[in-house]
């Protein structure tokens, strides 16, 4: 492929991309700690809870707000690898453990 591309072309080799079960997964379980864990005092959104794991799975920047606050700097899902993606569920599962949250089977399809 790479001696037939046409100038003006770019080639790339990387790590394959999450898969969408392990997204299945992780928005299940992500549904399962939104839904059972109260973190100091407050629930979060299931969307909140994916900033904190991936904030800690890949040890993310804080950075103060323009507006006051703070704003947690770095990395999405969708830019994953499956290992990475792999690490971030194992990740959700010792953490729910920890906190006893009791996770549905997710990817038994």
């Amino acid at each position: 492929m790479i001696d037939k591309a046409q100038d003006g072309h770019e080639c790339e080799i990387r790590p394959k991309k999450r898969t969408l079960p392990q997204n299945s997964i992780m928005w299940g379980m992500l549904g399962d700690v939104s839904a059972q864990v109260d973190w100091y005092g407050m629930k979060l959104k299931s969307e909140e809870w994916k900033d904190i794991f991936t904030a800690s799975l890949k040890v993310q920047k804080t950075v103060p707000g323009i507006e006051g606050g703070f704003v947690v700097l770095g990395e999405h899902t969708g830019r994953m690898n499956v290992k990475e993606m792999a690490c971030l569920i194992e990740l959700m599962s010792a953490f729910g453990a920890e906190k006893g949250v009791k996770f549905k089977s997710y990817g038994d399809d």
